[in-house]
């Protein structure tokens, strides 16, 4: 028997550059490291890269003024609403930047307790304190600091109210905070309204189409085409961006299918092996301590080869040892759930056998896996290897 399950590697790749050729680098690198590290490459092994080497070697950047000049065009007036933005200097501020540099006035509306991915401004134990409803009031700035006082994040050490006020009125822009959670209470401020939550943007854009806004854009609508040059990213927009300078932003990848498909080809010709390949970005776990959701890009994957599609279809082996096989054990209990596992339905939804297991899409689950291995900082390891993924207890 095999007693080695899955594996997770992280593999060097040199910094990259725009322009770099991201597919023969990131090949060159995992067969190299396999060379290095005495371990094969096996068909069914996963390569994950992450988004943020791939936008760069596309070169895919916009500067602030180019959001600003997006938005001038596309709004056409002095003020704007801008609600649910989530609570970051590296995903958001540098957003903010572009838009207060676009208007003369901004309605600032912020979600409470937290924004969409779980940052706090407050805690619900505190709302209920101070006897505030979050989903029917409306707190001006003055009766927020009244209630709560200045607080600052958990992690970051920054209060995030004063941090974007400061940022929107050094580009010469008046700011008003409101503090609510229904969207159409900033229409009550103004009729032109940049939404700029994530994964709710669809309904709350509706909302506000709904209730008579005069124009609803979301982060989405922003930088979809060039703008003197710029990066741009057709589906996304600002989705999924990240700060790389005071005045440029990295945007989400733009088409990378082809990368993918391409290093799952050259892997296959030269290991003769069956490769999946794809793209991640954040990995959609919750810290259970911060509350913090990571999933601030629009998807975990937004490329991926054809053999990733899909949800796992695995039985629960406590179940199948503790139910249907609770009088054997020893070989006896091995060779019966390696048989239950060998002749499993294709599909096994609604199947007491399968309760338990991650109804998860397979990229999103290899997303978070990849993540975690990857890391956000100094690993310098933005490719994972993942082995052994697609394995059961037979193998």
């Amino acid at each position: 028997m095999r007693l080695q399950g899955c594996i997770s590697r992280g593999i060097r790749l040199p910094i990259i550059r725009e322009g770099d050729n991201l597919r023969e680098i990131v090949t060159n690198s995992v067969l190299e490291a396999s060379k290095e590290g005495k371990f094969s490459i096996n068909d069914r092994d996963v390569i994950s890269i992450t988004e943020s080497i791939v936008a760069r070697s596309q070169g895919n950047y916009a500067t602030i003024d180019d959001i600003k000049t997006d938005l001038i065009n596309k709004v056409g007036e002095d003020e704007v609403g801008v609600i649910f933005p989530i609570l970051s200097r590296n995903r958001f501020a540098i957003c903010l930047k572009g838009i207060a540099r676009a208007f003369k006035k901004i309605y600032l509306m912020l979600s409470y307790p937290s924004d969409e991915v779980g940052n706090a401004l407050l805690t619900y134990d505190e709302i209920d304190e101070k006897g505030v409803n979050p989903y029917t009031d409306v707190l001006s700035l003055s009766k927020y600091r009244v209630l709560f006082g200045y607080k600052k994040h958990e992690f970051t050490g920054v209060d995030y109210i004063e941090y974007y006020m400061d940022l929107i009125k050094g580009e010469g822009c008046e700011v008003e905070v409101i503090f609510a959670n229904q969207a159409k209470t900033i229409l009550n401020y103004t009729k032109n309204v940049i939404a700029c939550d994530i994964h709710t943007r669809v309904r709350t854009k509706r909302i506000l189409r709904n209730n008579g806004a005069r124009v609803v854009l979301g982060l989405d609508d922003i930088l979809t085409s060039s703008i003197n040059g710029s990066g741009f990213n057709t589906k996304y927009g600002l989705l999924g961006s990240n700060k790389a300078t005071e005045e440029k932003i990295k945007l989400f990848p733009k088409e990378a299918q082809g990368l993918v498909e391409g290093i799952q080809e050259d892997i296959l010709a030269k290991t003769g092996k069956h490769v999946e390949v794809m793209v991640y970005g954040d990995g959609a776990f919750k810290d259970p301590q911060g509350k913090i959701w990571e999933l601030a890009d629009p998807v975990v994957s937004p490329f991926y080869t054809k053999g990733l599609v899909g949800t796992p279809n695995e039985l629960k082996l406590k179940y199948l040892a503790d139910n249907d096989f609770k009088d054997l054990s020893g070989k006896e209990l091995k060779e019966a759930i390696e048989n239950k596992i060998k002749s499993k339905e294709s599909n096994l939804v609604g199947n007491m056998a399968s309760e338990g297991t991650t109804p998860r899409q397979l990229t999103d689950l290899l997303g978070s896996l990849s993540d975690l291995t990857s890391g956000s900082g100094d690993k310098g390891t933005p490719v994972v290897l993942i082995q052994g993924y697609f394995d059961n207890y037979t193998n």
